[in-house]
């Protein structure tokens, strides 16, 4: 079964004024799934990940572009980089030549790298998630019916968002994040970022998953897996840009050092961060130590998922003062600030906005709009006058009304 993926509209709008597309994403998130879905039947397809065709491209390049003249599928092109130089001639000798290349690579690095050293200003760029609310609400899944914040909590941390988790019914996720987990220290890590020693890699991911929805504190995180904090720092990098995490900065612009400026970390899939801290069933789900945690992670990935998806490029911050007032994520659309407090439960109460409120009267030039606590009731309403209740569904619709390009 497919799942209509939203970012299909954007792809195809890029494919009318680009002569190439590139589409990055981590590993099975669907990126080749989607464009043979689209445009299989226009476009020829080519998978760098089968040896034989890696090893003509990388002896003989431009043997190899005399080929691939027509539409085509370039699948997991950081395989071959070299590739990208002839890529960029064949496109500035065809320049009125649009949506001639979909081009696709798992690891941000290597082909970022390589596109903005030799196709900048030719090709888009667009970024493939795991699955997200919207998706699959249209699907109806996870009791979408009734589109619960719950059953979508649920479902996301239990089952995993991953298109493969979300489409074959037999899939057994730990089973398939144990395979996953494997396939990227082994394949990715070891062999494309020179990951040294693979065991304490692997203890340091799960020390990261542990600490989601939490500030970064890399000198503790060196100082308990026993290396130094510039590996840490490498290797957050690293899960960044393979797309597995998100580092939410804190907004400081102008605001003096009453500002925590340490970033906090979210995991685009928390079935993963779920898999990797041991929690298999509901009950360790709804009353273990890591459930607020884990909702506030389901909420920023779910926006960070929406904006990308939306093709919306809105600035995405959190805000800590000094003496732990906090608003857990802050969306800015020009001079506005929408101010959103992010709480697993579904009795809220107006104390727990209060750092919202203490936040405008300290920092009365921050132009912050009506507040919104985000929970799980089934439908929101006004809890002051001044700030309202809202789900997961409504969160989103209020994102589609208030965020501009």
């Amino acid at each position: 079964m497919y799942i209509q993926r939203t970012i299909s509209k954007q792809l195809q709008n890029h494919l009318k004024s680009f002569s190439s597309v590139a589409i990055t994403g981590a590993r099975q998130t669907g990126k080749s799934t989607l464009l043979k879905t689209l445009f299989g039947d226009k476009f020829k397809y080519i998978s760098f990940d089968d040896l034989l065709v890696r090893e003509r491209a990388l002896f003989d390049p431009a043997l190899f572009m005399t080929e691939i003249r027509d539409k085509t599928i370039l699948d997991e092109i950081q395989y071959v980089p070299n590739l990208l130089s002839y890529l960029k001639i064949e496109i500035d000798n065809d320049k009125l030549h649009y949506g001639k290349y979909l081009i696709t690579g798992s690891q941000q690095f290597s082909l970022m790298k390589g596109i903005s050293e030799t196709l900048a200003g030719r090709i888009a760029l667009l970024s493939l998630f795991p699955m997200s609310y919207s998706e699959l609400a249209k699907e109806k899944y996870f009791n979408a019916k009734t589109k619960s914040t719950e059953a979508f909590f649920s479902y996301a941390c239990l089952n995993g968002l991953y298109p493969e988790l979300c489409t074959n019914k037999r899939s057994d996720s730990r089973i398939w994040y144990s395979s996953y987990i494997q396939t990227y220290l082994e394949r990715d890590m070891k062999s494309i970022y020179n990951i040294g020693d693979i065991r304490t890699f692997a203890q340091f991911i799960r020390i990261l998953a542990a600490r989601c929805s939490q500030l970064i504190n890399y000198s503790v995180i060196s100082k308990e897996i026993g290396v130094s904090v510039g590996t840490i720092k490498n290797w957050v990098s690293i899960l960044e840009a393979s797309q597995i995490i998100y580092t939410l900065k804190p907004y400081f612009q102008n605001l003096g050092k009453r500002i925590i400026k340490s970033s906090k970390v979210y995991w685009l899939d928390s079935g993963l961060v779920c898999y990797l801290t041991g929690i298999y069933n509901k009950e360790q789900l709804s009353y273990g130590i890591m459930t607020g945690a884990l909702f506030e992670n389901l909420i920023v990935s779910e926006t960070l998922k929406f904006l990308n998806n939306n093709g919306l490029f809105n600035p995405v911050y959190f805000l800590r003062t000094s003496n732990n007032q906090e608003i857990d994520l802050l969306i800015q659309s020009g001079d506005k600030i929408y101010p959103f407090e992010i709480k697993v439960t579904k009795t809220p109460k107006p104390a727990m906005l209060k750092s919202i409120d203490s936040i405008k009267i300290l920092f009365p030039k921050m132009n912050i709009q009506k507040a919104h606590l985000i929970c799980m009731i089934d439908k929101g309403f006004p809890i002051t006058k001044d700030a309202n209740v809202i789900n997961l569904d409504e969160y989103l619709n209020l994102l589609r009304k208030v965020l501009k390009n």
